[in-house]
């Protein structure tokens, strides 16, 4: 009797830091929805990518053609893709199987990152929770530039503060200022899909998304967020999209960061940073400082320059 043919393929394949938002991004376009990144806190080197898809849609050929698809990721940082390798899995709930591959994700020193179908560990109950649905690659935690940004919140003190989150994604980093005391969170995606994913984890923190309430999100770049925050730039600007897009935008930073705050900028490659920190400063009038970096990707402080606030 001949073997029943796989139902699903399940991709697994490391995926380093560096190659990690770009193997997220590249699948999306791809149409391979089916993702997760097992991300283990004893282990926080080392990620693992995992992804579901159709055998009858994916033949061998397709499957060879996924791999040279996604082998020139690796160039711009100088590394070779890493093996991929396909597990045959019988027909079953694939949303089940992905969740197990997420755990407690302890953050810095006081912040916990808990996927929202697991119950607080006791050993972080000292620690506040973040809860995220991580269902949609928009951030949950585990890449560099968040944890950076995450970590460098700490030590900023937050009490009463008013937070721009530009670029967010899952809304992690409003939400990280929120649970660290902020007073409120302004947030902006170009994408809807981010800004439906901010405000359903904004529920699961219990925070009402919306007028009058702590967080408030909407659709849109700069201007959308500089609306949220009605003519009163913030004291806190939180912006983890890449490069070119932050030097873009640098120019009307100053619709959404008032002059006495501080930014705190990540999504960027040390290398590129003499670009950006010439953009920033040049007609835009940042001061810029690295504060941080883990794994080729940096985290820059922006102030405006003391010759401009006197």
């Amino acid at each position: 009797m001949q073997p029943m043919p796989p139902h699903w393929w399940r991709l697994e394949m490391d995926a380093p830091a560096e190659l990690e938002e770009s193997l997220l991004w590249k699948l999306a376009a791809l149409g391979i929805q089916r993702v997760a990144i097992r991300h283990q806190p004893r282990e926080p080197e080392r990620h693992r990518l995992l992804a579901w898809l159709p055998a009858v849609d994916w033949p061998l050929s397709e499957r060879e053609q996924l791999a040279a698809a996604l082998a020139p990721l690796g160039d711009p940082f100088g590394l070779a893709l890493p093996p991929l390798q396909w597990q045959p899995q019988a027909e079953e709930d694939w949303s089940s199987s992905w969740k197990q591959h997420w755990q407690a994700d302890p953050v810095g020193e006081r912040l916990l990152i808990l996927p929202a179908w697991l119950a607080l560990p006791q050993e972080f109950a000292s620690r506040q929770v973040i809860r995220l649905d991580p269902g949609s690659a928009f951030g949950t935690g585990s890449h560099p530039t968040t944890r950076l940004c995450l970590e460098a919140m700490e030590a900023i003190p937050m009490e009463g503060l008013r937070v721009a989150d530009l670029g967010c994604g899952s809304g992690i980093l409003a939400l990280g200022a929120l649970r660290l005391g902020a007073a409120s969170a302004s947030a902006s995606d170009t994408d809807p899909l981010a800004v439906r994913a901010t405000a359903a984890n904004a529920r699961l923190n219990a925070i009402s998304p919306g007028p009058g309430g702590p967080l408030q999100v909407a659709l849109g770049s700069v201007e959308g967020l500089a609306a949220l925050l009605n003519g009163e730039p913030a004291d806190l600007l939180l912006c983890n999209i890449l490069a070119p897009v932050i030097e873009a935008l640098a120019p009307q930073f100053e619709a959404v960061l008032s002059r006495a705050g501080v930014g705190l900028l990540s999504g960027l490659l040390v290398s590129q940073l003499p670009g950006l920190q010439q953009a920033l400063g040049r007609g835009a009038g940042w001061s810029t400082r690295l504060i941080g970096d883990q794994g080729g990707w940096g985290l820059l402080e922006i102030r405006a320059d003391q010759a401009d606030v006197a």
